[in-house]
Formats: structure tokens, sequence, C-alpha cells
């Protein structure tokens, strides 16, 4: 090849660089921040996370009184039909559902986020698909879009997992006796009994609103709404991420092109859920222990994320890091199966991409 030739094949190469940087900025100018497929997609996902999380609320309450109940007193909630008879007996549907309100609450800005930001980064990461869109990128824009989202709206999934709890007859834990002169205390009224609780809760406190001002009252202001938030961190990216990228993979192989009914796209997001939540279970742990450390009856006293684990592996062993995991799996499938069915359909239905 003679010198010419060379420069020729390198003048055309620069050629074809500059034409592609040029497209690229010309389509991300195209692409406003704000624009309708955006607006899309947080519609898509706040209505998805909503229909998931309310379907699946008596398990997903359960499954954080078994992640927070102490492990050394009588009268724990065991096994999944059981405990899920004693909840309704013991408070009825209002027990089925006690924290879902603010659940929907949280999760209606988390998935719309999470979503969102998910689609976002893949157009991004992707250069508005001038690269090609392979597992790595699913993985780090999934990571991304749930630290984004789960830090959005952390004090709401500590509010929902103080009033989960609240009024679960947990047996109290306490490392010394109670004074006598705390014997003659009447008992709480049925409407609001438990047994986790040092004193009574009021009507008011058993709100969004007041437990809010309960916890930053009692446990250090607006700092407290946020504990835990590090461990929540660490295992929500790892947790997005795998779900994203795994119901991606799944896609193409569970849903294939003529194949994409609406059993076949459930069981699509099922089995990306139940993967990803068992990969990453021990930070949900984690997070549990440490939203409800503030409670001092439930006997949780940590001083980071780090010294929950220590105290975890030290008293329970490894399996305290899946306590919960069976109702948790139960809970999963069919709620990530539903999210992403109806992100999919609410998507397809406003013309997103």
């Amino acid at each position: 090849m003679t010198s010419r030739q060379v420069e020729s094949k390198s003048q055309l190469q620069a050629a074809q660089k500059l034409q592609m940087a040029a497209s690229a900025v010309a389509i991300e100018q195209k692409q406003p921040f704000f624009s309708p497929q955006l607006t899309s997609y947080f519609i898509a996902g706040g209505l998805a996370g909503a229909a998931s999380r309310t379907m699946v609320s008596p398990l997903e309450r359960l499954k954080i009184i078994q992640q927070v109940q102490p492990t050394t007193a009588e009268g724990q909630y065991k096994g999944v039909w059981a405990s899920l008879v004693r909840m309704w007996r013991e408070e009825g549907f209002r027990g089925f559902m006690r924290g879902n309100g603010i659940n929907c609450l949280r999760i209606v800005p988390y998935s719309a986020v999470q979503f969102a930001t998910y689609e976002q980064l893949k157009k991004w990461l992707t250069n508005y698909g001038a690269t090609q869109l392979d597992t790595p990128t699913r993985l780090t824009a999934g990571a991304l879009a749930g630290i984004t989202s789960v830090c959005s709206t952390y004090p709401l999934d500590l509010i929902r997992s103080r009033l989960s709890i609240a009024t679960a007859s947990i047996p109290i834990q306490q490392s010394a006796p109670v004074a006598s002169t705390r014997s003659s205390q009447p008992s709480l009224a049925s409407a609001y009994h438990t047994a986790s609780a040092a004193r009574a809760l009021t009507p008011g406190e058993l709100t969004v609103w007041g437990m809010t001002l309960k916890v930053m009252r009692e446990e250090g202001g607006v700092r407290a709404l946020y504990r835990g938030i590090v461990a929540t961190s660490a295992g929500i990216a790892p947790y997005v991420g795998i779900n994203f990228a795994a119901y991606e993979a799944l896609r193409g192989v569970v849903t294939p092109p003529g194949k994409s009914s609406v059993p076949r796209k459930l069981l699509c997001g099922a089995l990306a859920g139940s993967i990803s939540q068992t990969l990453t279970y021990p930070f949900d742990v984690l997070r549990r222990k440490m939203q409800v450390t503030g409670m001092g009856s439930m006997g949780l006293k940590y001083t980071g994320a780090l010294d929950a684990l220590r105290t975890i592996l030290r008293t329970e062993g490894p399996r305290g890091l899946y306590r919960g995991l069976w109702p948790n799996l139960l809970k999963v499938a069919p709620s990530i199966a539903t999210s992403f069915f109806t992100y999919e359909l609410v998507k397809e239905f406003l013309g997103a991409s």
C-alpha cells in the first residue's frame, strides 16, 4: 500500500468519525431531557410499582416482620401460611394492608424514577444507539438507576418498615427485667396492640406523618430518616442491575418473536426477580435491621452496617442473612412479573419505544 493510499484511508476514517460524532450530537440535541417518551417511562413505571406492591402487600409485611423479630424470644412469626393466618386473626384485612399506603406512596415515585432512569441511561451509555447494548451496559444502567431511585425515596421506605411492624405482636427482647414500678401500667388498646413497642403508640403515630415526626423527634432529626441507606445502596445497585439485565436476557429466550403470550411475559419477569432477589437478599436483611435499630424494644443496637453484619453472623450465623427469604420469594415472583408486565403494557399504550 502506497503512502498516498494510507493517507487516503486515514482521511476516510477521520471523516467517518467526524460524521458519527456529528450524528450523535444531532441525535442528542433532538432528545430533550423532559421528552414525551421520558414522561411515558415515568407514568408506566409508577403504575407498575403500585400494581405489583399492592398485589403482594401481606407477604411484604410478613417478610419485614420475620427479618427484624428477635431470635431468642418466644411467639415468633414462623412459617408463611401460619403467620398469615395469625396476622389475619390478630388484625384482620387491615393487618394485611398495614404499611401498604406508604408503600405505594413510596413505590410510585421509586419505580417511576428507576424505570425512567434506566431507559435514559441505556440511551446515554450507548450514545443513542451508536454502540451495542450489551450485558455490562445493562448492569451499569440498572445499578445507577437503582441507586438513584432508592436515594430519592429512602425516608418513605424507612417509615414504611416502622409502620409494618408497629402493630405486629413481636415479642419484646429485653436485656434486663422490667422495673416493678411499670408493672401496673395498663395494657395497650386492642386496636393498636403490639409487643414490639416500648410504649403504646397513639393513633396519630400510626400514620405516615406521625411516624415521621416520631422518628425525627426521638432518634436524631432528619439524619435518622436515612439510617441504613449505605447498606441499602450497596444492595440495590447489584439487585436492580441483575434484575434488568436478567429480564432483558430472558426475554430473548422466554418470549422470542411469535411467542410473546401473557404467561410467557409474566414468567420472564418472575424468573428475573427471583434470581436478582436471591443473590442480593443479605443486603435487604441488613437494610431492615438498620431501619429498626432505633426501636429499643426490638433489642437491635448497631453502630453501622458492618457492625450489624458482624453481629448477625456471630449470633445467628450465615442463615441469619436469609431470614424471611421464603415469603420474599413467594412475593417476588408475582411482584416483579406484574411490575414488568404492567410497565411494558402501559409503555406500549402510551406509544413509547
